[in-house]
């Protein structure tokens, strides 16, 4: 069994933060599951374009208000509290702030720990040991 809460893992390397968010990753590939889960914060007045091509998302918005722009289609969509959008087909989108979101995000395959965004908005593909520092 494995019981974690976020104080435990405030100013650690399950923490990550960016000049749009803070992440953190209460479960990781070491963690043996197969999946990584994450609670995020994204800032308010902020924009973050993703394209994640080595991973699947699934996120569901608990606090705040965003525009969520899937480049595939140029469909925009208003996220807010209950709503869940799934990046199955690895979509290349944008997310931008109206007000500070909170979302609980779970990737596949598990993320490793301080997996940071490359130049198009993606996560490499790491195995447990390895660390992204670009």
């Amino acid at each position: 069994m494995i019981v974690r809460s976020l104080s435990d893992i405030a100013d650690t390397d399950r923490e990550t933060r960016g000049d749009t968010f803070l992440a953190r990753r209460l479960l990781l590939a070491r963690d043996g599951l197969g999946y990584s889960f994450h609670d995020t914060t994204l800032y308010t007045g902020t924009v973050t374009n993703m394209h994640y091509k080595n991973h699947q998302e699934t996120v569901y918005c608990v606090e705040g208000k965003a525009t969520l722009t899937d480049h595939t289609n140029d469909e925009v969509y208003d996220i807010e509290p209950g709503t869940v959008y799934v990046l199955d087909a690895h979509e290349k989108h944008t997310l931008e702030i109206i007000e500070t979101v909170r979302m609980i995000c779970v990737f596949t395959p598990a993320l490793v720990g301080q997996e940071i965004h490359d130049e198009e908005g993606a996560y490499p593909l790491l195995e447990p040991g390895e660390v992204n520092v670009d």
